[in-house]
């Protein structure tokens, strides 16, 4: 069962993603916040699998309420799936900066929005090929101005560089198998080896960690 926490500071969508959420039998709202603080707490105090967290709420935004969520051990656990109006959106930078998995419009159909829900639960991040190239380019254009550095990649084999830099290109998994003509069950260990390495949440967190290090660059993405 994969427990989810609503956060959206309409009761209308609120309560239109519960009768969603519910209508699954493999899913379950547990919980539902008008404010990102309600977010936080509410996380802490249910543990879901799953947050469905709006950008813009009175109090705290989705983003702080995020960076919280995400940074404390109680729920590391936690995965938190944007929603936003727009796909390119600047607060949703800064939401996967702070550890989201991913994004979704909130005009996404309702079968994609459960599909989505199951994904990131699983570990994965909603960031694959489609619309994800597109946010991959406008994120490179977007650095965080005078960030350090948070990681390096020491430790990690060339091939392994290889794979990332593919992630970081927008490529699936079977694309990358394509690519540099390995079974993807080599792909997917070499995927899971970087998770570890990098301390990395998920797939979206490895693009940022791309981009962060330097590994790919704006210039490098466009050519």
């Amino acid at each position: 069962m994969i427990r989810v926490l609503i956060a959206d500071d309409q009761a209308l969508l609120r309560g239109s993603f519960r009768v969603l959420v519910d209508s699954v039998p493999e899913l379950t709202a547990v919980a539902e916040a008008g404010t990102g603080a309600e977010a936080v707490a509410l996380a802490r105090q249910h543990l879901p699998d799953v947050v469905l967290m709006d950008v813009r709420m009175p109090e705290m935004d989705g983003i702080e309420a995020t960076r919280q969520i995400c940074a404390d051990h109680r729920t590391a656990s936690t995965r938190v799936l944007i929603l936003t109006t727009f796909d390119l959106d600047e607060y949703v930078y800064g939401a996967l900066r702070a550890g989201a998995s991913g994004f979704l419009l909130k005009d996404t159909p309702p079968a994609d929005l459960l599909t989505a829900i199951a994904v990131v639960a699983g570990g994965e991040g909603l960031l694959a090929p489609t619309v994800t190239r597109r946010l991959i380019a406008e994120f490179a254009r977007r650095p965080a101005p005078g960030r350090p550095l948070a990681r390096q990649l020491t430790g990690v084999t060339e091939r392994e560089r290889e794979v990332l830099t593919l992630i970081a290109y927008g490529l699936s998994n079977t694309e990358i198998a394509e690519r540099l003509v390995l079974s993807m069950a080599t792909v997917k260990t070499h995927v899971g080896r970087l998770l570890t390495k990098l301390h990395a949440r998920d797939r979206a967190q490895l693009v940022i960690i791309a981009y962060e290090t330097g590994l790919i660059s704006p210039s490098r993405h466009r050519s």
